[in-house]
């Protein structure tokens, strides 16, 4: 049964956490004498991934710090086990670097920005999401070429935009918690905010710059829907619709020959099989909007960087007619890295896990959001649809004005989704409300930036020298 403490004890528990384990703890972080192979944790993961595909991901991983730190998710987790912790538990992304998050469509239809990738979402410190975060602010600002001066600015706003923001959600009532958001209309709102605080020229030509493409971005993702994906993913023959051949990024069924242990048709039945058994596990009204959509194709398709190799399908239905169109994405789920070093999730299925710490974390869901379990032993997977409005920042093309109302902008988000699960009158009083928590966990992402490079050039060398495979260009 769930405590209700008063906000004074609640506020009492965070200030005793702060005591237990200071502030300043989270600086002066070093790797343990005992760190593991970083390369070796790769090879680990890639045990139970298609081996065609992992050379892809390595491919994708070698192309800088940053990229190589995206797919890296299993290394950190590592060494996160050893850092402070002031026992303040919440609903972890499990990968909150600044690339998973984004914009998508809410079941209103309105864009939202928010975290947009819950493959590892565990129960856990609410520290762990806060350093991968921060982190990865360092890391891409290093690999944009900033000033040290530029990449400090940026690390820190990240990490006081979630303080303040978990000291505003401190203050409000619980409803009024769940029900927040940040919407398009709010997005561009405080960049007009943001814009009216320049001076000098250049830095409002920037600002400028920033809203337009902020406004561009928005405009693209509204573009992004089954219609277009049909454009994009599909081609008209003998009177139907059916996913192009593009190896090794999409592969319909048709073409995938044993790949998964099982023929073209073993496979397009078991996927046809799985969607009968997602259907009847979405709530009511959605099954029957679903059961309105028959199976045109299937297909298999790469995605992401941290994710390839994993088994991921994409499903083409249509409604009414050809020209109504759905497009389902289904992702294999595996246990969180997370879980080698916390409780093990609740959940018997990782797809299950994955879709219920995306809803207990976003402020909207995708209304075909659900799980299964795979045909083969040991194989979970989880559905949603694909292209639904979501759209993102080109990280690598971003200015230091640009990234810092970014970090600005998910600092806020990470809060707000921790605040649904967690305690954030206990958090904000452990935060407090000086800039000390910012400085030291900039501390950290600097630290860890370094040692993310070291690590990075251990993964290159076994590139070089074969140990492990890759393919560019992919």
């Amino acid at each position: 049964m769930t405590e209700h403490s008063s906000v004074a004890e609640r506020a009492a528990r965070g200030k005793a956490a702060r005591a237990q384990t200071p502030l300043n703890s989270h600086r002066g972080w070093t790797p343990a004498e005992d760190r593991p192979d970083p390369v070796a944790l790769l090879e680990e993961q890639n045990r139970t991934r298609v081996p065609d595909l992992v050379p892809v991901r390595h491919g994708r991983m070698m192309a800088s710090p940053f990229t190589f730190y995206r797919g890296a998710a299993k290394i950190m987790a590592t060494d996160l086990k050893d850092t402070p912790r002031a026992g303040l538990t919440v609903q972890l992304c499990g990968d909150a670097h600044l690339s998973n998050f984004g914009v998508f469509a809410s079941p209103e239809r309105l864009l939202l920005f928010d975290l947009n990738d819950f493959d590892e979402t565990l129960p856990g410190p609410f520290e762990y999401d806060v350093l991968r975060m921060t982190a990865s602010f360092t890391i891409a600002a290093r690999n944009n070429g900033f000033s040290s001066a530029d990449i400090r600015q940026v690390t820190l706003e990240a990490v006081r935009s979630y303080r303040e923001a978990m000291i505003q959600f401190s203050g409000m009532g619980t409803m009024e918690i769940w029900y927040a958001r940040m919407s398009e209309e709010e997005l561009v709102a405080a960049i007009d905010v943001a814009r009216a605080t320049q001076k000098g020229k250049v830095a409002k030509k920037t600002s400028k710059a920033l809203a337009k493409n902020a406004l561009r971005t928005a405009a693209k993702a509204r573009t992004k829907d089954s219609l277009q994906a049909l454009a994009k993913l599909a081609e008209f023959v003998d009177g139907h619709y059916r996913i192009i051949s593009q190896p090794p990024i999409v592969i319909p069924v048709r073409e995938l020959g044993e790949t998964f242990g099982l023929s073209a048709d073993e496979t397009e039945a078991a996927v046809r099989e799985q969607l009968q058994s997602y259907r009847r596990n979405l709530q009511d009204d959605r099954r029957q909007l679903l059961e309105r959509f028959e199976v045109v194709d299937v297909a298999h398709k790469v995605v992401g960087v941290g994710s390839v190799g994993n088994r991921a399908f994409i499903a083409l239905l249509q409604g009414r007619d050809e020209q109504d169109p759905l497009f389902l994405q289904v992702k294999e789920a595996t246990a969180s890295v997370l879980e080698d070093h916390l409780p093990p999730s609740v959940y018997e299925q990782p797809g299950e896990r994955v879709v219920q710490g995306q809803r207990m974390m976003q402020a909207a869901s995708d209304i075909f959001l659900g799980w299964t379990k795979g045909v083969q032993a040991d194989r979970y997977l989880y559905w949603r649809q694909l292209r639904d409005m979501k759209g993102s920042a080109v990280v690598e093309a971003m200015v230091p004005m640009g990234m810092t109302f970014y970090a600005h902008a998910c600092g806020w988000t990470l809060a707000r989704a921790h605040a649904r699960s967690g305690d954030p009158i206990a958090i904000a009083a452990y935060l407090g409300a000086s800039d000390k928590f910012d400085r030291a966990i900039t501390d950290f992402a600097n630290r860890y930036a370094d040692q993310n490079d070291t690590d990075y050039q251990a993964f290159l060398e076994a590139v070089r020298t074969g140990r492990l495979v890759a393919r560019g260009g992919v």
